[in-house]
Formats: structure tokens, sequence, C-alpha cells
């Protein structure tokens, strides 16, 4: 056997045989259909991922626009409330003004009544006091000239009476 009829010989023969034979049933034709299917899954996954990511960056720019509409609000919120408690605080204190205004007033008005009343008991105690002094003066003068006074007394009703 010739030298050139070794092992390698017959292995080369067998994978040209083997490729003539891929080529014939159209292995290569397969193997690029598969490539080029996977290459359009490929390219339909990128489209599908620039498409979600141009969804979540337009969600994002949505999303902050309402955070800071949120917050606009809010802050609208915290101003009005400040305002309102503002408000209440003044009324409150116009309020309680006005009633220790009328407070004060029927306290005053109460006093003035006390001191009125004071004043007519000291009145009719000191009318009191000077009827009794007067009894008393009239009661010792009637003991010592009580009866020149009832002759006085009848004799100007006498003469009234003529």
């Amino acid at each position: 056997m010739p030298e050139w009829l070794d092992n390698s010989f017959f292995a080369t023969v067998a994978l040209v045989i083997f490729l003539g034979m891929m080529v014939a049933f159209g292995v290569p034709r397969i193997i690029g259909k598969m490539l080029d299917g996977r290459i359009r899954q490929i390219e339909d996954d990128i489209a599908e991922a620039k498409r979600l990511r141009s969804e979540a960056a337009a969600l994002l720019v949505e999303y902050e626009q309402k955070r800071l509409s949120a917050e606009k609000e809010a802050e609208g919120i915290v101003a009005a409330a400040r305002e309102e408690a503002s408000r209440l605080t003044a009324e409150a204190q116009a309020s309680l003004a006005d009633l220790v205004t009328r407070r004060t007033k029927a306290v005053e008005d109460k006093i003035a009544q006390a001191e009125a009343q004071a004043i007519a008991e000291v009145r009719a105690r000191s009318a009191d006091l000077a009827i009794e002094a007067a009894r008393t003066v009239l009661s010792d003068e009637m003991n010592r000239n009580g009866n020149r006074v009832v002759d006085a007394a009848i004799a100007d009703v006498g003469n009234r009476l003529n």
C-alpha cells in the first residue's frame, strides 16, 4: 500500500464526503435559516427593549411631572392651612378681646350696681339713724317740756281754726 493511502488520506476523504453530503442535503441553508431566525428574534428583542425603554422614559417624565404637580399642590395646601390658621388665630384673638371687654363691662356694671346699692343702704341707714336721733331728741324734749309743747300745739290749732 502506498504511503499516501494512510489513515489521514481516508480521514480527509471521509471529511470531504461528509461535507458534500451536508451541502447536498441543504444543511448550510438550514443553518442559515436558523441563524437568520435567531438574528430576527434578537432584532425584535432589541426593538422591543427600545420600545419599552422609550415607554419607561415617557412614564418617568409623566411621573416626574405628577410629582412636581403634587408637590406644588401640597405647598398650596400647606399655604392655605397656614392662612386658615392665621385667620383663625386672629378671629380667636378678636373673640377673646371681645369676651374680655364684655366680661370687664359686666364686672364694672356689677361693681357700679354694688356701689349704688351700698350708697342706698348707707343713705337708708343714715335716714334711720337721723329718725332715731330725732325721735330721741323729741322724746327728751317732750319729757322736759312736754306739757308746754302740747299746750302750744293746741293753742296753735285753735288759732288756725278761728
